[in-house]
């Protein structure tokens, strides 16, 4: 099935977004210039989210890509609810005075979050109330805890993970009178969602990971070329680090079967994610929270089994790594992506590829053609598709779109090659997922004059 050049960008432009960032009495403060977004789906539905906000109350940029399993459930309530958590877990006593004082009396509430969402996103609206509920059980202790300090974004990060998690586990376990709310909790809490999110304040970038997205710098050098920067580590089989803290929580009559075939119980690649309560929870309670649940649930295979080998729980944590980078000039872009990027592309590739983009300079690399025997006319034909791409204003107006379209078309010699990229796009849903994994991006653009400017003030 051969797709044209038009159904090939239609496919591969349908879920961008792109967000500049104001200018501001003709100087621009923010280090942020803008971001680009976009998502290729392999799963239907798809199971990645992605989530961008400006923080009113604070300073501050926060930018979230969630890859869900078993299902979509988790990736949505997390990708709708993090980041109030992380903003309420970053503002002064006295806002969160403010905000209660509203509440109470009934008054308008300050906003808290303006959001940059693609108009696809969905909303879950039947949630909206209970999930605010648990939002204002948070800052109601957070009042109550007030030690008058001003409050560490990494630690607020963190605490905004934790929490999150711990309410969704919690509504999960209450339960909901509305069987259709009752439904949606024990479905988020049962499925799974790692997280990647990114805070941005000025010169000062967060990166907080739960999983395995990633997160990585741009940087261009002196000589104009681009290297790549990784502010991530993921948390799988191939982190020995991460494999020594899971066998270092449970006895070490547990040590051959913590980790298996690579997973987590021989089951879950991510050994840190959301939800997945199937990992966390003791074996009693997750047989009352199904028995008292709704029929559906039970008609769900994902929930009826235990782990095998399942004796000291939790095995599972939300928890982010949360690594700090001051930023430079050189730092010109920053990549937040889901698993499906990192399995197609090399960081280096996605640091050139972007930079080259967004610079629209490409630096003439040597061609390497890796071990393969070309003939003149192959030769030809790359020196020619070079040239081509030189001249030819880029057709992607948006720098994740450009990311996929290599991601997916790439042929051995490094170039889009409009046939595989045509036959990528048009395998039937069923295959698809043999072939590629949901991929969403964020590529966030820095405003490298502003940050030049922060580091001399300093």
């Amino acid at each position: 099935f051969y797709l044209t050049p038009p159904q090939v960008n239609s496919i591969l432009k349908a879920n961008e977004y792109s967000f500049k960032v104001p200018e501001f009495d003709g100087k621009n403060v923010s280090s942020v210039l803008g971001f680009d977004s976009n998502q290729l789906p392999a799963n239907a539905p798809i199971e990645d989210r992605r989530s961008a906000a400006t923080c009113l109350q604070t300073r501050g940029m926060l930018l979230g890509v969630f890859d869900g399993h078993a299902g979509c459930a988790c990736a949505q309530a997390v990708s709708e609810r993090l980041f109030y958590y992380i903003a309420v877990s970053l503002l002064p006593h006295e806002t969160l005075l403010e905000i209660e004082n509203a509440v109470e009396s009934g008054r308008a509430l300050l906003p808290i979050l303006q959001w940059h969402k693609h108009p696809n996103d969905y909303f879950s609206k039947e949630a909206s109330k209970l999930y605010f509920n648990s939002l204002r059980t948070y800052w109601q202790e957070l009042i109550d805890l007030n030690s008058g300090e001003t409050t560490d974004v990494k630690e607020a990060l963190i605490n905004a993970f934790k929490r999150l998690d711990n309410d969704i586990s919690l509504e999960a376990q209450v339960g909901d009178p509305n069987s259709f709310l009752n439904y949606l909790v024990l479905r988020v809490a049962f499925s799974g969602a790692t997280a990647c999110v990114a805070h941005v304040d000025g010169v000062d970038l967060h990166i907080a990971n739960t999983g395995d997205s990633r997160a990585m710098l741009g940087v261009q050098e002196e000589d104009g070329s681009w290297s790549a920067l990784n502010l991530s580590y993921d948390h799988n089989a191939q982190n020995v680090h991460e494999v020594e803290r899971v066998k270092m929580e449970h006895p070490k009559s547990e040590e051959k079967n913590v980790v298996k075939q690579d997973r987590l119980l021989g089951l879950l690649m991510p050994f840190r994610a959301f939800g997945d309560v199937k990992f966390k929870w003791s074996i009693e309670l997750q047989k009352r929270v199904i028995e008292s649940g709704p029929d559906q649930l039970n008609e769900n295979e994902y929930t009826k089994f235990i782990p095998p080998n399942y004796h000291t729980p939790p095995y599972l944590t939300a928890e982010p790594e949360v690594i700090y980078h001051k930023l430079r000039p050189q730092d010109k872009f920053l990549v937040l992506a889901t698993d499906g990027l990192w399995e197609t592309m090399h960081r280096q590739d996605v640091a050139r590829i972007v930079g080259e983009y967004l610079t629209g300079v490409h630096h003439q690399q040597p061609i390497a053609v890796g071990g393969y025997k070309v003939t003149l006319g192959q030769m030809h034909g790359l020196l020619t598709e070079r040239r081509a791409k030189i001249s030819s204003v880029f057709e992607d107006q948006n720098a994740a779109t450009h990311l996929i379209r290599h991601a997916v078309g790439n042929n051995e010699f490094g170039t889009v090659d409009h046939e595989r990229l045509s036959k990528m796009l048009s395998l039937p849903e069923e295959l698809a997922r043999m072939y590629r994994d949901d991929m969403t991006i964020i590529v966030v653009q820095f405003n490298s004059h502003v940050i030049g400017a922060c580091q001399n003030e300093e």
